[in-house]
């Protein structure tokens, strides 16, 4: 429109270096906070005539049924706006942003919502991580002031920034358009090349395990409202064929008794083996060891050769953090996490234990464990106690350690492990990692073999 105006003032006389500079002082004119309102009452009515034309519903409360009204933040993690949501396609963790789940402002302090979403990613910063920020249901009776959103994103410094890697915007409309011209003084462009923003819920099926995000049903219907709205798009979920049975060298998303059984009887499973062995020789001593990810492109194309049975050669890619991510892959795939289902509960448990008996009830887990899951998993822990003996080097201690795999050894039977769950099961890892020859020392079965 101001382009249109300005040329039908100045026919054919204006130069394109002219018009730059028109619109940029046209720009500074415009009251961006004042446009952003507009913005987001216009996203208020179309969503109201969209919703008017299915039945009315009513947003469901998020209730975390592991939440203790002891922790530190409850006034704000009730609400359910921050979770925990399993990994994305890299094996990073993913944290959810859902704006539907805050409440009107007077109900929510903001400034306890910046330091809840800070206390959140301190368990993650040293790690690449991934956020999913959910726009449906920002309205004007709960969204913070564009101050408050600025001195948020002045406050998280470059640990926060350079450990994001990857930031998607789901259903962004036109009010996102006016924050990024806010923003777009503050943000970077390495920053900025992390921002994805997708159209549908089904887009996100292309970066992150879908099934493990625990979106809320009115995001759910908002989508089905737009893809109603979109006539000729593709529907949002398509049916999907059933699956074909493992190849017998496959090594990712098999059982330990499948892996057993192609793999001439041997426990420990070849991937294991392989990355513990290499790790052992050339990474102890890596900073970061386990923190980074690596290439999506080429930890794909390890897993395929591993399913196909073919020979892998870490030295080819000249990367330790290769073998690192395989490793933590292999488990995060397997079938059942190697602590087992029915240990999820006992281990929820660990924080209600009295320091002094921790590690005995770690123990008492431990021993009731079936034979091979035990196995695997001491020969692993005893490889994690070994790296964290040299953390004055690689900064790998057991509790950073148990950041890392506490979520790739143990997870609820269905859905993603939610924030509150995250300290037992760490706590649990960290006693695995720290006093491993203490708990594993009563138990030995034939056939076991130490890294």
């Amino acid at each position: 429109g101001l382009i249109e105006n300005q040329e039908a003032s100045n026919p054919g006389n204006i130069s394109q270096q002219e018009l730059g500079l028109f619109l940029t002082k046209k720009m500074s004119e415009i009251d961006f906070e004042e446009l952003a309102e507009i913005e987001l009452q216009k996203d208020e009515a179309e969503r109201a005539r969209m919703e008017k034309r299915k039945t009315s519903f009513t947003p469901a409360a998020c209730e975390d049924t592991e939440l203790n009204i002891n922790h530190p933040y409850y006034d704000v993690a009730r609400h359910g706006i921050v979770q925990l949501a399993g990994d994305d396609n890299s094996g990073r963790r993913v944290i959810t942003f859902s704006c539907c789940r805050m409440p009107p402002s007077h109900q929510l302090n903001h400034s306890r919502l910046l330091e809840y979403l800070r206390y959140t990613l301190d368990q993650y910063v040293e790690n690449d991580y991934t956020l999913v920020y959910f726009h449906y249901g920002l309205n004007s009776r709960n969204k913070p002031s564009l101050n408050w959103l600025q001195s948020a994103y002045k406050e998280f410094d470059r640990k926060y920034k350079k450990n994001l890697k990857a930031l998607y915007v789901v259903h962004p409309t036109n009010f996102i358009k006016i924050l990024w011209n806010i923003f777009k003084p503050l943000i970077s462009h390495k920053f900025g090349k992390k921002i994805t923003y997708l159209n549908y819920l089904s887009d996100l099926r292309e970066h992150l395990k879908y099934d493990q995000l625990n979106i809320p049903e009115d995001i759910i219907r908002h989508d089905e409202n737009l893809r109603d709205k979109q006539k000729g798009r593709p529907p949002s979920s398509a049916k999907v064929p059933p699956p074909r049975p493992p190849l017998p060298t496959q090594q990712f998303g098999v059982s330990l008794q499948y892996l057993k059984d192609k793999n001439k009887g041997q426990l420990i499973p070849p991937v294991m083996k392989q990355t513990v062995a290499y790790l052992k020789s050339k990474g102890l001593r890596v900073e970061g060891l386990f923190r980074r990810s690596a290439s999506v492109q080429t930890i794909k194309e390890v897993q395929k050769l591993y399913n196909q049975g073919k020979p892998v050669n870490f030295d080819d890619y000249g990367d330790i953090h290769i073998p690192a991510v395989i490793l933590k892959t292999f488990l995060r795939e397997l079938p059942q996490p190697l602590l087992t289902f029915e240990s999820y509960d006992q281990i929820l448990g660990i924080t209600s234990v009295e320091s002094s008996l921790r590690v005995t009830s770690c123990k008492q887990v431990i021993q009731g464990l079936p034979e091979h899951n035990y196995i695997v998993l001491k020969y692993l822990i005893c490889f994690l106690h070994m790296v964290s003996q040299e953390s004055i080097y690689n900064k790998m201690t057991g509790s950073n350690l148990a950041c890392v795999f506490g979520l790739n050894l143990i997870w609820p039977p269905k859905g993603a492990s939610s924030l509150s769950a995250l300290n037992p099961l760490n706590l649990f890892t960290e006693l695995l990692i720290d006093f491993c020859s203490k708990i594993f020392s009563s138990r030995t079965v034939p056939g076991e073999i130490l890294p």
